[in-house]
């Protein structure tokens, strides 16, 4: 049992036909065109936040080299 119930031969036999209609370059350009309508609609939809989704601290820098931290002495 497939989708809904058909059976994985009959999609096959589906794919096959529509590959023999518009053949493999005509599919893999219509995959392309999908792929970057998809993802100018991703851009388009992440633009409209206004704020970043990390906040950054412009001006604050972090010191590169590490620090030695002593533990304090004990007295007896």
């Amino acid at each position: 049992m497939g989708f809904g119930g058909i059976s994985i031969w009959q999609l096959l036999i589906i794919l096959l036909i529509v590959v023999m209609l518009f053949g493999t370059k005509r599919l893999k350009g219509l995959g392309s065109d999908l792929g970057d309508a998809i993802k100018g609609f991703r851009k388009s939809m992440g633009s409209d936040e206004d704020k970043p989704a990390v906040d950054e601290h412009k001006g604050q820098t972090i010191d590169a080299q590490a620090r030695k931290v002593e533990e304090p002495t004990k007295k007896d």
